[in-house]
């Protein structure tokens, strides 16, 4: 059975982050989507979707590193059932989001760890993100640029920093950015590199 869902939020609280006997870190957060409409007569309303989020393996960590309350990322992952009993014995229950891939959506310093924003995030945000980048130097991904996966058997890529309407490529250890105006700029600050162990395995 099909089972995909794709959702733009912001996290309303800090990363969880633990680890299991195996050594797997597991991160959980708290995302928050709202959706703007009008109503009948006219009048703007909005509502807004919590859910919690779980990742696992060096998507945990770095979402543990880099994340905190009020950041913007975009979730591609699957549902998940959870069942249990509370400390009265009444059975609980709620559906959470497997994240199998994570984008950060926040304008970071140059130099520091982000993920540019593309026309294509705007299709399921409905208009965030105002930027539009062209990265290169990494394998063409027209859906998903720049991501982060939680599967442990994917391969994850370098993060290229945000650069205002910028055509953004990487060359040796440095990031050049080349603005509209033709001045290049360089940046030495090294990139963290994301390496998925592939021994990793959720463990459910």
């Amino acid at each position: 059975m099909f089972n995909k869902v794709i959702i733009l939020g912001n996290l309303t609280r800090d990363v969880e982050l633990r680890y299991l006997n195996t050594g797997t870190a597991i991160a959980t957060i708290g995302l928050a989507s709202n959706r703007k409409y009008k109503k009948q007569d006219g009048t703007p309303n909005e509502e807004v979707c919590f859910i919690d989020v779980t990742l696992f393996g060096r998507s945990a960590e770095v979402a543990n590193q880099y994340l905190k309350r009020g950041s913007k990322i975009l979730i591609e992952g699957r549902l998940h059932y959870e069942a249990w009993q509370d400390s009265q014995g009444n059975k609980r229950s709620k559906h959470t989001v497997i994240a199998e891939n994570m984008q950060m959506l926040d304008s970071k310093p140059q130099g520091q760890y982000a993920t540019p924003q593309g026309d294509w995030a705007q299709d399921y945000a409905g208009g965030y993100g105002n930027q539009t980048h062209n990265t290169y130097g990494q394998p063409a991904n027209p859906y998903y640029p720049n991501q982060i996966h939680g599967n442990p058997t994917s391969t994850a890529q370098h993060v290229i920093p945000n650069t205002q309407t910028s055509n953004t490529y990487l060359e040796g250890q440095n990031i050049h950015s080349t603005s509209n105006n033709g001045n290049t700029q360089s940046y030495s600050q090294d990139l963290p590199e994301i390496n998925v162990d592939s021994d990793e395995e959720i463990p459910f």
